[in-house]
């Protein structure tokens, strides 16, 4: 009951939707992960460590029966990587980047989800006017409906003419039914959108955006995108991918390198066939070892050779991936800005159509009322009002979104 009477604004969607929505749930995990293989990378630094027990028994025939002894062995191992040509220090280096670059790519999944959320709560609000139009048209019709009705009765108008207006209403209350429909989806892909559960009791808050239109904005697109390239997550994560693919390069080369290993040790053991108690045979035992390891490459195959040219065609790769991203975000900013532009225009065209069709028709519906014009004109004057109505709603809303789009390339929160 508390989720039905609840009024979502764009902000409690956006909040929602980023909590619930699959892909960026999932992304968090990767990071995750990602964090635990830094942390393990880092690990590797240190000497390991492990220690051994072992217990034995063994059988043997001894004159006429079997006889039995019994042995222990303990031993502590270490070993240290002490050079491999900064092998360890690369691959340190990349996964802590490859955490970096799993943010960077969390909020570039974010933006996309913010996006979606903001274009279907746009369509609710948009859907919403349009059946608060349509309601406000099939009244006024049924207002003129019922003056012809009385005028038919009176023989004013002939029994055509009154089909004529009763049949525009029948027209409105079908637009009226469309529009309502339209709604009923436009709500059902917002819930959709952030995994809620789809309820009747959905409502959106309805912000006051007239003080918003037209803005009269003239973006400059260079600006525009010097501040976007600052601020875009996916141009973070396409340059932290590049540097990525430079240390696997410095990581296949250490192959050419000779690599340095240490390891000590210590170790003792007890048998009952030797003299002396427990303890004193683990004493007598301990035997220490300390060794050098030197791993010398000579003939590989071409398998570390192969690895760098691989390597280096990757580096390539997301050379060219950074400067996609780079052209992508540019292209797009460049079609923002100029949708910015061309909304502008389109909502004061249609602002000024409005007005005077909206001037035309409220004396077409007076001159009707007193008989002056026939029924044509009158629907055909109304139908010129639906018509500029609808393409003001649309161009407003049109604007409207152009402008959150550009807000976004500028780092600007979304909101309404």
């Amino acid at each position: 009951m508390a989720q039905e009477k609840k009024v979502w604004s764009l902000e409690d969607c956006i909040s929602y939707a980023l909590e619930e929505n699959i892909t960026v749930r999932k992304t968090g995990l990767t990071n995750q992960s990602l964090e635990y293989q830094a942390a393990q990378s880092r690990a590797q630094r240190f000497p390991s460590l492990d220690a051994s027990v072992s217990q034995g028994f063994n059988w043997y025939r001894s004159g006429n029966g079997f006889s039995n002894t019994n042995g222990s062995n303990y031993s502590v191992n270490s070993s240290v990587i002490v050079f491999n040509a900064s092998k360890l220090t690369n691959q340190i280096k990349q996964n802590e980047l490859d955490v970096e670059g799993g943010k960077y790519n969390l909020e570039t999944t974010k933006e996309s989800v913010t996006i979606s959320i903001l274009d279907a709560f746009l369509q609710v609000l948009f859907a919403e006017e349009q059946v608060m139009n349509s309601e406000k048209q099939v009244e006024s019709t049924q207002e003129q409906v019922n003056l012809a009705n009385e005028r038919l009765n009176v023989q004013v108008i002939s029994l055509s003419d009154f089909l004529q207006v009763k049949s525009q209403l029948g027209s409105e209350k079908l637009t009226l039914a469309n529009a309502t429909s339209q709604l009923a989806i436009a709500k059902v892909n917002l819930m959709q959108l952030m995994e809620l559960p789809v309820t009747e009791g959905f409502e959106i808050a309805k912000p006051n955006m007239e003080e918003s239109l037209n803005q009269k904005r003239e973006p400059v697109i260079q600006s525009v995108f010097d501040t976007a390239l600052a601020v875009k997550p996916q141009i973070k994560y396409a340059a932290i991918n590049k540097e990525i693919a430079a240390l696997d390069e410095k990581i296949a080369k250490a192959a050419f390198f000779p690599s340095l290993s240490a390891s000590g040790g210590i170790s003792t053991s007890y048998s009952d066939l030797y003299a002396g108690n427990y303890f004193n045979q683990l004493d007598d035992g301990l035997s220490p070892s300390a060794k050098l390891s030197l791993s010398i490459p000579i003939y590989q195959k071409k398998q570390a050779k192969t690895n760098v040219a691989l390597a280096r065609i990757n580096y390539q790769d997301a050379e060219l991936t950074e400067v996609d991203t780079r052209n992508q975000l540019r292209k797009n900013i460049e079609q923002a800005c100029q949708d910015v532009l061309s909304a502008q225009v389109e909502y004061e065209a249609s602002v000024e159509n409005y007005t005077s069709t909206k001037e035309s028709a409220a004396l077409s519906d007076e001159k009707f009322a007193q008989g002056m014009i026939n029924p044509v004109d009158f629907l055909v004057s109304k139908t010129n009002l639906i018509t500029a109505e609808s393409k003001l709603l649309q161009s407003k809303y049109n604007l409207i979104f152009s402008y959150k789009i550009l807000d976004f390339y500028t780092g600007i929160p979304l909101t309404l």
